[in-house]
């Protein structure tokens, strides 16, 4: 036997890799596999060397998720003391109260993964609702999206046209249009139902504790009075 597959055997039955046997011995791992293939000891290595590896692997998951819910946590603690310090300077402000009675009413108060999501088919309503997220919220435009649910006999092109143009919101924060059926077949909606969405769980996180709060603070009595 030559001598580098005789220390290659004993490497192998010591429990190394392929790899750390081609990195000590700078034999290809082609050759390797020829050589240990058909072992049986060899194959029991392999599979004691794949859990292991899928251990490790495993234990990193964990101490990744566990790292990142600490975060998160972290983070969402930030998102509702945010929104307390803001709610304390904002209640007297009616375009901040006009948009959580909107939101309160018609929006997405389910998992913060949703984001902040709101539909109507009101334009004037949309329209309030993206200026309190503008103006009140501070939300950047471009973080605003829109989709339009349309039905069939509906023009994709001029409800979005519509939805822009009414709600003051660009042309390019539109998505696609969705396509609805309903039990009829007929144009109940001349321009669609409109979905303003913001991506952010962190927003959503203050928007749910605002939701939480403002209720009392308007049927304070201390507030209600010194309006």
């Amino acid at each position: 036997m030559r001598k580098d597959k005789e220390i290659a055997f004993k490497m192998r039955k010591n429990g190394k890799s392929y790899n750390e046997i081609r990195e000590a011995l700078k034999i290809p791992k082609a050759t390797l596999s020829g050589w240990f293939s058909e072992i049986n000891w060899s194959k029991d290595i392999a599979k004691k060397l794949a859990a292991s590896v899928q251990k490790q692997h495993t234990i990193r998951l964990i101490e990744l998720d566990r790292i990142r819910g600490t975060h998160l946590k972290r983070a969402y603690e930030e998102a509702r003391e945010e929104a307390r310090k803001e709610m304390a300077e904002l209640k007297y402000n009616p375009l901040f109260i006009a948009g959580l009675m909107l939101y309160w009413g018609e929006g997405d108060k389910s998992s913060i993964r949703n984001g902040v999501r709101i539909a109507n088919t009101d334009p004037s309503l949309i329209k309030l609702y993206i200026f309190f997220l503008t103006r009140a919220c501070k939300i950047p435009i471009e973080r605003i999206k829109a989709h339009v649910l349309i039905y069939p006999d509906l023009d994709a092109t001029k409800c979005i046209q519509y939805w822009a143009e009414a709600s003051g919101l660009p042309e390019s924060n539109f998505t696609k249009c969705t396509t609805i059926v309903g039990r009829h077949k007929t144009k109940r909606l001349g321009w669609g139902v409109c979905l303003v969405a913001v991506s952010s769980t962190y927003f959503k996180e203050k928007m749910l504790e605002w939701l939480k709060m403002f209720p009392s603070e308007l049927m304070n009595k201390e507030y209600y009075e010194s309006i």
